[in-house]
Order: C-alpha cells, then structure tokens, then sequence
C-alpha cells in the first residue's frame, strides 16, 4: 500500500464534522472552544490562480490557539498563548501565574467522552487573565480533527493495536485502553492534583451533559449528517459518561504511575527555558 492511499485511509477514520458537535458540547460543558465552522467557498474570479484548487470546496474555520487579540467572551484577558509560551511565562513570573486545574480536568475527561485521542501538548492554548499582578491560565483545546475517530480503515485499525500506537484510540462506549490516553501534557500540568478533584470534575461533566443537552447539541449538524451518525455518536458519549467518575480515577492513577518528566513537552525543545528540566507546571 502506497504512502498516498494509507494518508487517504487515515483521513476516513476522522469525522468531517465532529469539531462542530464536539464545539457546541464544550460550550455546554463550560469549557473553551475556538468555535470552529464549516463554510462553502465556490469558484469565483476573486480566487485568481486558487480558483480550481479551492473553488467549490468546504473549509473548516476556527480561531488560532496562540493570539495576540481576544476572540473569547472573557473580560481581563492579556491575551491567549500556546503551552510554550504558558512554559516560559511561568519561568518568569513563577507563583504568580497558574492554570485553572479544574477546568483542564475536566476538559480532558470530556475529551475521552468525545474519543479525541490527540491531545498533545501543542493542541492546546491557554487564555491568560490578569487580577490584582497575578495571572491565570485558563485551557483551550484545539485541533478537533479526531473527535469521534472511528477506526474503520484498514489502517487506522491495525495502528489502534495497543501494541503499536498506543495512543490512537478508537471512539467507543469503552475506553479499552486508557495508558495511550495519558500524554507527558497531563503529567506536566496534573501531576501534583488531588484524587478528590477528579473525581469532583467528572461528576460536574455527568451533571452538564445530560441527555437533553446532548441531543440539542445536535441540531449544530445538517440533518442529512445527523441522520447517519448521530444518534451512534450520542450513545456512545451517553455509555462514556456512565462510566466517567471510574475513568476519572483511572487517569489520576495512571498520571501519578508514569510520574514526573522526564523529557520537555512537545514543542518545547527550543524554549527559553533553564538548562535543567522542570518535571512539572507546579515543580520548583
């Protein structure tokens, strides 16, 4: 098999709209999204020489995790970086920055209910307020092209082999593995976190996401594609939220096993940061 027709074999696990669906369910579960939209762009004279590559296509629109402007609704906001930029300006301004730990928690708890396995580091941006000379940092996740992967393709499935690439978990009612699931981003940010606060944050997502608020989440989609996926999609995030307090515990533990870094985050090799590792966001 060729590199073109595995890339192509790839493409088909993702769904085309799930950044939309997994957008308006963050808004409902009270965390940051870059609001991402589906627009039609059809050939026009404007295009010039793109008018036959990008004329009468679909595009998807979002905001940039790492700007200088503020795009979000919040008030106090210096402006909204990326997690090596959050790296540095921890460096320099030590106890007075920190990150809102319950809202990353949980916004990584809703990422195993919505099967988005690719969470690295360089998939997230923080929005940063300033009160009173100190600063907080405030998730948002990006890139939610592998929300709602499916693994039907004949290599995405030989690829979700634990064995293989750990991390490249299949959207089901179980999460079957959840080491794959556990980035060196949770370790770096998580690892010095109580148990209670977990458990605490996947009870607060089964509070927010109920079934009425899935289904309206929905309607977000054209008709003719929730028809054909939909109501799969939601019964598997319905199964997922069942069970989310048991994976909340599971992720701690397996956050406090792995332990601290022992290598920079993604992205973060270049950084102007000391010469000696700093294991954690709360590490001294």
């Amino acid at each position: 098999m060729g590199l073109e027709n595995i890339i192509v074999d790839g493409i088909s696990a993702q769904h085309p709209y799930g950044a939309v669906l997994a957008a308006e369910l963050s808004k409902q579960a009270n965390l940051l999204s870059t609001h991402p939209k589906i627009v039609f762009v059809p050939k026009q004279k404007i295009l010039g020489k793109y008018n036959e590559e990008y004329g009468n296509r679909l595009f998807l629109l979002e905001y940039e995790t790492n700007s200088h402007g503020n795009w979000t609704t919040f008030k106090n906001v210096i402006e909204i970086i990326a997690t090596d930029d959050l790296q540095e300006l921890k460096v320099d301004y030590g106890k007075n920055i920190s990150i809102d730990k319950p809202t990353l928690i949980r916004a990584r708890l809703f990422d195993f209910l919505i099967g988005d396995w690719d969470r690295h580091a360089k998939q997230w941006g923080w929005m940063v307020q300033k009160e009173n000379e100190k600063y907080r940092a405030i998730p948002i996740a990006g890139d939610r092209d592998n929300a709602f992967f499916k693994t039907e393709g004949v290599i995405p499935t030989i690829l979700s082999n634990e064995n293989i690439v750990p991390e490249l978990r299949p959207f089901t009612k179980e999460i079957e593995y959840m080491p794959g699931l556990v980035y060196p981003f949770d370790r770096y940010f998580l690892y010095r976190t109580s148990d209670s606060l977990f458990v605490m944050e996947a009870q607060n997502l089964q509070q927010l996401l109920t079934d009425n608020v899935l289904q309206e989440a929905l309607r977000v989609w054209p008709k003719e594609i929730s028809h054909l996926d939909g109501q799969e999609i939601i019964e598997k995030i319905k199964a997922g939220r069942e069970h989310l307090v048991e994976y909340a515990k599971e992720f701690k533990r397996i956050i406090d096993e792995q332990g601290l870094l022992n290598e920079p985050l993604k992205g973060s090799k270049n950084l102007n940061l000391p010469d000696h590792l700093i294991k954690c966001f709360d590490c001294n």
